[in-house]
Formats: C-alpha cells, structure tokens, sequence
C-alpha cells in the first residue's frame, strides 16, 4: 500500500498565515501532520493562528524573517525543543515586484531575490542537519511557471524562481544520500483573494482581459484553486515520493505543455 499518511511528522511551512501556504498546511494536517508555520509580524501570526483554530487546526505560529539567518537559526532552534524535529519544509514565503525591468531600482531587484531565493537557501540550510539526523526529509520549494518562462514586468521574480529550480536541484544532489529529498512545486494562475481583481467581470458582462488571456493559455480551461495544490504537496511531502528527487512538479492546468490558440 502506498503511504501518503503524514501521521507523526512535523511540517514547517512558511508564510503560511493565509493563501497557497495555509491551503497546503491545513491538507497536511488532514493527512496528520503537525504545523508549525511562520510569518514577519505578530498581527500576521495570529491572523494565521486564529484561522487554523477555525478550521479546527491546532498549529504554532512564530515570529520570524526567514531572510535573516540568525532569527531563522533561532527559530528552528526553538521549533526543535517545543514541537520536535522538522521532517517537511515548504519554503513557500514569496514577495513579487511588478515592475519593468529599466523602471527597477537594483535594492528592489535584491529584495525580491531575498526573499524568493535567498531565504529558501536559509531555512533549508538550517533544517537540513536536524533531517540528516533523523534520517529521513522532505524539502518543498515553491517554484512557479516563471521559473521556466520569461514575461514583462517579472526580472526578478524570475530570475529568483529560475534560481529556486536550481537549487532545488542541487539540495537533491548533495543530500539525498542522506534520505532527504527536495522538490518543487510550480503553480500555475491560482485564484486567492489577491488575484481577485484580475479575475472581476468587467462592466459590460465580459471577462477581464487579463482573465481572458489566462483561460485561453490554459488547457484546462480555469483558474487553478490553492487547493489542486495540496495532493501534489502531500505526494511529495509523504513516503510516497521517496525516489523522487530534483523534481519540479507543475500544476499549472497544462500551460507549459501548450503553445496556445491560433488567433481568429
């Protein structure tokens, strides 16, 4: 039988107070995970705490920038004596800046590649001896289609998702000797609360353009939900996906298998 339970591991998932990553923490529960998740202000934590406990989720929220090694060192220091040694980490934590490229400040640039691909490289970094010890380790990036394909506006985000993928790469090539295997997830168009706007009709009953523009690109035909995210994290978070390794695993409805339309 194969074994998808995540019963008796402790997952840590990052920025996951709300979106993708409290969609992928709450499936994780369900599959019998403890959650332990953080984000870069108290309001934001208990925002995600009080969510949690909605649901019926009993998680542990942290304080923590995972661009600053030091707090993340605490941090994991810290999870490691009250909830146990960490056998799943998403780094899901992500910051986009949609600006073009000769309108981008070099600080802004940076920031972007903090956050998206220098943190990755944090936490992983400081969670992976905990794993070696144990034995055994998932390791989730979460990557993007942009981490394939260029588009407007984008140059740091991609350059930062492209990195990810590489590193994904390369965590599973030093350390899955170790039982550790680290693979990506690259999301397609989802629709959370901050897609919204690009997804409103427009006055005259027809569709954004930029929701039109999606639907055409996708063969699906829809949206993604966070939640066709979750089967896929749980497969690669679970014993399922133990000879999986350096994977980047697209859920994007099929669009970068497509070509697109042919123009009427």
């Amino acid at each position: 039988m194969v074994n998808f339970s995540l019963e008796g591991k402790v997952a840590l998932v990052t920025g996951a107070s709300y979106g993708i990553g409290f969609a992928l923490a709450s499936g994780f529960a369900k599959a019998g995970a403890t959650i332990v998740f953080n984000d870069i202000k108290q309001e934001l934590v208990d925002k995600g705490l009080a969510a949690y406990e909605a649901a019926g989720i009993k998680a542990h929220g942290y304080v923590c920038d995972v661009t600053n090694e030091e707090q993340v060192n605490a941090f994991i220091a810290r999870i490691e004596k009250e909830v146990g040694g960490i056998d799943i980490l998403v780094n899901n934590a992500g910051i986009i800046k949609r600006i073009p490229m000769i309108e981008m400040t070099a600080a802004e640039f940076r920031q972007v590649i903090d956050v998206d691909l220098n943190a990755p490289f944090i936490v992983a970094k400081a969670v992976i001896p905990g794993m070696i010890k144990k034995g055994h380790g998932k390791i989730i990036n979460i990557c993007s289609m942009m981490s394939e394909l260029g588009r407007e506006t984008v140059s740091a985000y991609a350059a930062a998702k492209g990195g990810l993928k590489m590193l994904t790469r390369n965590i599973a090539s030093e350390y899955g000797e170790f039982n550790i295997q680290c693979n990506g997830i690259g999301p397609g168009y989802i629709a959370t609360p901050q897609t919204a706007p690009l997804r409103e009709k427009q006055p005259d009953g027809s569709r954004h353009p930029f929701d039109a523009f999606i639907v055409a690109k996708t063969p699906a035909a829809r949206w993604g939900t966070p939640e066709d995210l979750v089967g896929p994290a749980i497969f690669l978070a679970s014993e399922a996906s133990d000879f999986v390794n350096g994977h980047v695993l697209y859920v994007d409805g099929g669009i970068l298998a497509y070509i697109g339309k042919q123009p009427k």
